[in-house]
């Protein structure tokens, strides 16, 4: 085995948390598979896996050496596209991370069509509700929402979204509709801390930012759970607005003091910046930027 297949083995081992896993995904035996990476340990002279009857991890050294590893297997992927040619097919398996109710909502769909229309691209999706480092979880393409920090990544901006307050009409009418954030001292809060912790929520009067205490009668950990309570009537909340889109846009929920919003904040689709970018990286995010755009829930 050449050491770039010993590379793709143990990133595979250590992705898959064990041996016979990362077999089953390579096709491999796991006989074969550990002793590939006992040969690759033993060429470079340091223990890279630690392995107990019940789970595989990684020593210090395993750490750093799969990110250099991943790495690598990055280049020479890009390097192989680059031979073949700009105008060569999108081939490959891409790995795209997205907040978790983004993901269910937008990104799924689009990644179908996406394989749909180029049959030699497989995919494997992350869909968690936190910041993730491309290069460390093996991924390419990540969707963010808000304002990036300064970074290695390329962004393209796909569209806008907004925090908002909302409520099922059947509660406005039987509590009345808030004119002013004091007034949510009146009614029934529910807070979704999936997205955040903090005991007061934000908004601007007259161009300036301002904020309000709050104190919920009901703290939830999913946002789906928020949302389905809030549809039944129960109380109001504040999530972002591509997260309830479809129930603003049946009439099931509404938002309230939208004069008092905060600006909209940036969605972009990221990827890691390299010497080229990889014919599949380069037409899914052209892709995905495209259906974004033209989707008015994120416009």
């Amino acid at each position: 085995m050449d050491r770039f297949q010993s590379l793709q083995v143990f990133v595979k081992v250590a992705e898959q948390g064990g041996f016979a896993a990362a077999a089953r995904a390579l096709a491999m035996s796991p006989p074969a598979v550990t002793r590939a990476v006992a040969a690759l340990e033993d060429r470079i002279g340091t223990r890279l896996l630690i392995r107990t009857t019940r789970s595989v991890r990684l020593t210090e050294s395993g750490e750093r050496f799969l990110q250099d590893s991943r790495r690598i297997l990055v280049d020479l992927e890009e390097a192989e596209e680059a031979a073949v040619g700009s105008h060569a097919a999108p081939r490959g398996e891409l790995r795209v991370t997205a907040p978790v109710l983004f993901g269910r909502l937008f990104v799924t769909s689009i990644l179908g069509d996406f394989l749909d229309q180029y049959p030699s691209v497989n995919c494997r999706t992350l869909f968690v509700d936190r910041i993730v480092n491309l290069m460390d979880e093996g991924l390419d393409i990540a969707i963010r929402i808000g304002n990036l920090p300064d970074s290695s990544l390329t962004a393209v901006r796909a569209g806008t979204v907004r925090w908002v307050l909302f409520a099922a009409p059947a509660y406005l009418k039987k509590r009345g509709m808030p004119q002013h954030p004091e007034d949510l001292a009146r009614h029934r809060l529910i807070q979704a801390i999936a997205v955040e912790t903090a005991s007061e929520w934000p908004y601007q009067e007259n161009g300036k930012p301002r904020s309000i205490r709050i104190e919920p009668r009901l703290r939830m950990n999913t946002n789906d759970a928020v949302i389905e309570l809030v549809a039944r009537g129960w109380g109001l909340s504040r999530l972002l607005s591509y997260q309830i889109a479809p129930y603003l846009a049946d009439g099931r929920l509404q938002t309230v003091l939208g004069e008092f919003e905060l600006p909209p904040m940036p969605v972009h689709v990221v990827h890691q910046e390299g010497r080229m970018v990889s014919t599949k990286v380069r037409a899914f995010v052209d892709f995905m930027v495209d259906r974004l755009r033209a989707d008015p829930a994120i416009n």
